[in-house]
């Protein structure tokens, strides 16, 4: 009985292990299931990247910044027909071929000098001929020019210099001489506009590294030097981007644009137009945007009210750069001491905004009384025909206005009757 037992139980052991065998050899003549692909990590962004901080959704994925096009526009292909500028005034293209044409100066012998961004060249335009000449290459982002006694100052990324007796030297001017390169190298808000203030001193901003980043005390500032390099002293913070400033002609306050950060929403917040009434003020950036919007990653702990608010808003994400103010006689008497003002026109809003050149108008006291149109057409359709970045008043009262998308320079004059 027990060797009939221990029969059947390794008959059926036998058994089983015949059928494992036999579902193996099977199941292993089957084709292979194919491997589901594994979704790759996204990249991360380089640092001081515009996409820092997009939202994650459809509408904002189809937003990022818009390069301007490889090549300057032919002077017959620019588009001065379609500008539009208020009855009396007209627009002429003044230099066409100033590739990535930015900030804009004019020389004591009225020459026109424009530096670039995205290339490595500041150019000088020719009073008569408005010929376009090099004059420095190999520079890294010279964005911002400044000119006193002769000399033209060039701002890049991380240095500045200068090049002496410019005017008299266009044909074979000396290489630019460093004076300060006390500067951050960051590439994100790197480029500078600069100029020199009542004081003969050379003002520099420095931009925050990235789209919206913790304070430090190298960034999100304003400097002054004097015009050999030294003396560096910090005359603002809290100032995210501005790519433009000029003094009052009676106050001598400092006034100056500033870029509001991105990814908050389409709508805010606005860039602004500040005021400097003492050295030291703090405008609120990180902390604060637009003078009243606490920011929701830094502005915990923080009021808007301990910071300077902002003399004007100039629109959510406009790209408020260039700012001139207008003491010519040129132009109606309605204009006298306003403040003109490029705005290179916005990326990160599904409906672009700016794109123009607007007028301030001020009340005696310096505050804001309007901001109006002034300079229009450069959208169509809601694409860019070009991209005001600077203005600047030539000695004979008429209004220069860069356009980086063209690589062009227009000037605006008045012929109408005069109020």
């Amino acid at each position: 009985m027990a060797y009939r037992t221990d029969f059947l139980r390794r008959t059926a052991l036998a058994g089983f292990v015949g059928l494992i065998a036999i579902t193996a050899s099977a199941q292993e003549q089957q084709p292979a299931a194919p491997q589901q692909p594994q979704a790759q990590a996204p990249q991360p962004l380089p640092p001081g990247s515009a996409l820092a901080g997009r939202p994650d959704n459809p509408e904002a994925a189809k937003l990022a910044p818009v390069s301007s096009p490889p090549l300057p526009t032919p002077a017959d292909k620019l588009p001065t027909a379609k500008l539009k500028v208020p009855p009396g005034f007209s627009v002429e293209v003044y230099a066409a071929g100033v590739g990535n044409a930015r900030s804009l100066r004019e020389g004591a012998k009225g020459t026109v000098f424009v530096g670039s961004r995205t290339l490595d060249k500041v150019y000088a335009i020719t009073p008569t001929d408005h010929k376009v000449k090099v004059i420095a290459s190999g520079l890294h982002r010279p964005n911002g020019v400044a000119f006193k006694d002769g000399t033209l100052y060039i701002a890049e990324l991380s240095q500045i210099s200068k090049i002496e007796n410019i005017e008299d030297n266009l044909d074979n001017p000396a290489k630019p001489t460093v004076i300060y390169d006390d500067l951050p190298k960051d590439e994100a808000h790197g480029w500078k506009f600069i100029s020199i203030g009542p004081d003969n001193k050379l003002y520099i901003p420095i931009g925050q590294p990235g789209n919206n980043e913790p304070r430090d005390p190298k960034h999100a500032q304003i400097r002054r030097i004097n015009l050999d390099g030294s003396g560096a002293e910090v005359v603002a913070i809290g100032v995210r981007n501005t790519v433009g400033f000029d003094w009052s002609p009676t106050s001598k306050e400092l006034y100056f644009t500033d870029n509001g950060r991105d990814w908050m929403s389409e709508d805010v917040p606005e860039d602004k137009l500040n005021r400097l009434t003492k050295v030291g003020e703090d405008f609120g950036v990180p902390y604060c945007y637009q003078g009243n919007i606490s920011d929701p990653e830094f502005g915990w702990g923080h009021s808007c009210t301990d910071y300077t608010p902002p003399v004007a808003l100039m629109g959510a994400h406009t790209a408020t750069l260039g700012m001139r103010f207008y003491t010519g006689s040129m132009f109606p008497a309605e204009y006298k001491d306003a403040i003109f003002v490029a705005r290179h026109g916005s990326w990160n809003r599904s409906k672009k905004l700016g794109g123009d050149v607007v007028v301030v108008k001020l009340n005696k006291d310096g505050s804001v009384k309007s901001v109006t149109p002034f300079l229009t057409g450069f959208i169509a359709d809601n694409n860019y025909l070009g991209r005001p970045v600077d203005v600047q008043p030539l000695k004979d009262g008429s209004l220069l206005v860069s356009d980086d998308w063209n690589g062009a320079v227009y000037r605006v004059t008045y012929k109408g009757k005069a109020k």
